[in-house]
Order: C-alpha cells, then sequence, then structure tokens
C-alpha cells in the first residue's frame, strides 16, 4: 500500500494533467492565433500538428514522471519532476502575458497543483516510502 502523501501526489499531480488537458481544449484557438501571428514560426510552417504533438509529448512526459514516482519509488523521476517543474515557473510570468486571463488563471492553478504535488513527496511518510523503508501504517490511513 502506499502512504497517504504519495496518494495526494498522486491526485494532485494527475488533477493538474486533466486540467491543463482542458486548458489546452479551450485555449487552443487563441494558441493557433499566437503561433500564426508570429513570423518566424509561420516561416517554418508550425501549426496545428507541431501544437498537439508538443502538448502530447509533454503529456507523455509527465505521465512517465509519474508512473516511475508513484509506482516504482524512483527518486531519480522525483527530481527530474522537480527541475521541470521550477524551469516551468521560470518561464511562466513570460507566457502569461500572451494568455488571455481565463487560461491565465488555469495556468497558475495548475503550477500550484504541481507544487502542492511535489511538496507531498518531501513529507516524511513519502520520504520513507521512496526510500523503500518502513512506513508507520497509520500514514496508509
Amino acid at each position: 500500500m502506499r502512504p497517504q502523501s504519495i496518494k495526494m501526489f498522486d491526485y494532485l499531480l494527475l488533477g493538474s494533467l486533466v486540467l491543463g488537458t482542458v486548458n489546452f481544449a479551450f485555449s487552443f484557438g487563441d494558441t493557433m492565433e499566437v503561433l500564426q501571428s508570429d513570423p518566424a514560426v509561420a516561416e517554418v510552417g508550425l501549426g496545428a500538428g507541431f501544437a498537439i504533438g508538443t502538448f502530447a509529448v509533454g503529456m507523455l512526459i509527465t505521465l512517465l514522471l509519474w508512473f516511475f514516482i508513484s509506482r516504482m519509488r524512483s527518486k531519480i523521476a522525483k527530481w527530474i519532476l522537480i527541475a521541470f517543474t521550477v524551469l516551468g515557473i521560470i518561464m511562466l510570468p513570460g507566457s502569461l502575458a500572451q494568455m488571455p486571463s481565463a487560461t491565465m488563471i488555469a495556468s497558475v492553478v495548475i503550477t500550484v497543483m504541481q507544487v502542492a504535488a511535489i511538496y507531498f513527496l518531501f513529507r516524511p511518510d513519502a520520504k520513507a516510502w521512496l526510500d523503500r523503508k518502513e512506513v508507520d501504517s497509520s500514514t496508509f490511513e
């Protein structure tokens, strides 16, 4: 059985992915407008396929990291997820400037959910579980 902190990590990280998918679907038109208005992007010919592919690859990477952390107890995957999240936080202010308000709010909520998910990986029961140590059975309630 997985401890409560790992379950909370699951709920928050997977919830952020669901919210991210909904956000992507609703903001797809705006994303395409931004891509098409950039002369450099238009010159290369990147369009809807590029946007969808980039989104799908990002989702796949996050799902793989979740799987390796939550199911395989990988501390390496945990630190990769942390690095990606920090990178996302650094890039967030520049991204927010180009977004409509609903997309902006959703992006901030998604980032907060991801940071909260990572927080649960540092709780004592999650640390012990990731270290494959004995975990107090009360953490499974």
